[in-house]
């Protein structure tokens, strides 16, 4: 059992597979949950409450969650605005710039599942999208940027990491672009914040999206980072009580909001020391499963993050392994399944993989509380089972 990972003492689980799927979410650390637990009763005010001292300790922890937030990332604390998670973020970026940018948005055959939505969402409604094409490495080159450019283009946006493949992209260059071009840069940071350094400025991005759960944090909570000469660029996309400069209204969930902050000052000081040791239990696991005949890495080993290690070998259909390890490990899949059609990962196609093989990508995402034995022991039960497929 990973350190860290129960909930406390009493469990109803006896028996849990290692954990080897942190690009889905990362369990709460232990000390976020600390600075957590005092926002759920003693200091219980709505923060918007400006009329008694409920209301004002409440307003100072999301104060001070929101400068550790922003210290993340190289921001300004004003410029971070809390929402549910990356998902809402990712809306408010594409849809709520709408109507004050120009119509044509330009992003990637790669981006998570709430970007390539708003994208349709935005092409049913009249304006012209460009899905640009990514390499073997799912890397973007920023020249095909340049030359997708053209009068009216809005809005760019582009992951700075994929969340399959873990490829990071060379984005401060496509930033250069965007301001040259006077263009919106939305940045979907989700995977990347907390385990790479991240600089928005550095970025050149206008909006960034991030989520507090991606970072040993709680679920429910994110932020869309919205610069100071971009907010005139951008409209609500809910109405309410005006809260978070007007952007995204409601009551803002104090306790997730400090464990976000938590998080956050957590995860900079970590990053440099955590960084190097994921890379070393990723390079371990990759060592142990390389005895798999026809072994491939999907996406490269270059440009990706420490703790990402996407794999297949010929003939493997990744869900039948799932279901085998269930037990055991605990990863998933490059390809999302539906009830009686397996559908291959758009993510793997995209960097030129047939459909057989884009239904046999296994993505690992190592953590914080990771040990070098869950690692071997992974592998081991890995190394079993997949014998057990062919016949």
């Amino acid at each position: 059992m990973n350190a860290g990972w129960q909930a406390g003492p009493d469990t109803t689980a006896t028996h849990m597979p290692i954990y080897l799927d942190h690009h889905a979410t990362t369990p709460l650390d232990p000390r976020v949950r600390e600075a957590m637990l005092p926002y759920l009763d003693t200091f219980f005010g709505n923060a918007g409450s400006a009329e008694h001292r409920h209301g004002w300790r409440a307003q100072e922890a999301v104060e001070a969650a929101r400068s550790k937030v922003a210290a993340l990332i190289g921001a300004r604390p004003a410029e971070v605005v809390f929402t549910s998670g990356a998902t809402e973020a990712n809306n408010l970026a594409l849809m709520g710039s709408a109507d004050a940018a120009g119509p044509h948005v330009i992003t990637t055959g790669i981006e998570h599942a709430s970007i390539v939505a708003c994208a349709a969402e935005r092409e049913r409604r009249g304006d012209p999208v460009s899905i640009l094409p990514v390499d073997r490495e799912g890397r973007i080159d920023p020249a095909q940027v340049a030359a997708a450019i053209r009068p009216g283009t809005g809005l760019i946006s582009i992951s700075l990491a994929n969340h399959e493949i873990g490829t990071i992209q060379p984005l401060a260059e496509i930033g250069i672009l965007a301001r040259q071009h006077g263009i919106l840069f939305h940045v979907d940071a989700t995977q990347a914040v907390g385990r790479i350094p991240v600089s928005m400025p550095a970025l050149g991005a206008d909006f960034l999206s991030l989520s507090a759960h991606k970072f040993h944090g709680p679920k429910g909570v994110g932020a869309l980072v919205v610069t100071r000469p971009a907010r005139r660029h951008l409209r609500p996309i809910l109405f309410g009580g005006g809260q978070e400069h007007g952007f995204r209204p409601g009551t803002l969930p104090v306790p997730l909001i400090v464990g976000f902050g938590a998080a956050a000052a957590i995860a900079q000081a970590a990053m440099p020391e955590e960084s190097l040791r994921l890379a070393m239990l990723r390079d371990r696991l990759l060592d142990r499963l390389a005895a798999l005949p026809g072994l491939r890495v999907h996406g490269g080993t270059r440009f990706r993050l420490s703790g990402s290690l996407n794999i297949g070998w010929p003939g493997l259909v990744a869900r039948d392994l799932i279901h085998l390890l269930r037990d055991d490990v605990a990863i998933s899949s490059g390809s999302a399944c539906g009830s009686a059609v397996l559908h291959p990962s758009p993510v793997l196609r995209a960097i030129g993989m047939t459909e057989e093989e884009a239904l046999g990508g296994l993505r690992f995402g190592l953590g914080r509380f990771t040990t070098e034995a869950e690692v071997d022991r992974a592998a081991a039960a890995i190394l079993r089972a997949a014998p057990l497929l062919r016949r």
